[in-house]
């Protein structure tokens, strides 16, 4: 990962700058940490904390309308995106170079005396 791409992380994480997190999602978000929280509080001891902690987590994600989580995926569905771009763009790109070496043996006038042998499929 390179320095720049760290920092972007960093910035997601530390400064939400724009809502990732919207409509039903955002209510249920807000309803869900509600819940989990009492649900802790009721229960108590290392679990009930644990609770209370994910019920934070959901809590934050509703109230700022931000997810950290969910720009880190967002981020790496489009870097898969232009990493399957290019990946197409080279299989385009070879497909053309065989079509144009195919073409260049049929024309080709062999002087020597092995005949020319078309490229296997």
């Amino acid at each position: 990962m390179s320095d720049s791409k760290t920092l972007d992380v960093i910035k997601s994480v530390t400064e939400p700058t724009y809502h990732n997190v919207k409509g039903w999602e955002r209510a249920g978000s807000l309803f869900v940490g509600v819940i989990t929280v009492g649900k802790g509080l009721r229960r108590g001891g290392i679990l009930g904390l644990a609770q209370i902690a994910i019920g934070g987590v959901a809590l934050a994600r509703g109230w700022t309308g931000h997810s950290a989580a969910k720009t880190l995926i967002e981020n790496s569905r489009r870097d898969l995106d232009d990493i399957r771009s290019k990946i197409e763009r080279a299989g385009d790109e070879l497909v053309n170079l065989k079509k144009n070496a195919e073409s260049a043996v049929k024309g080709a006038t062999v002087t020597g005396d092995e005949p020319v042998v078309p490229p296997k499929a």
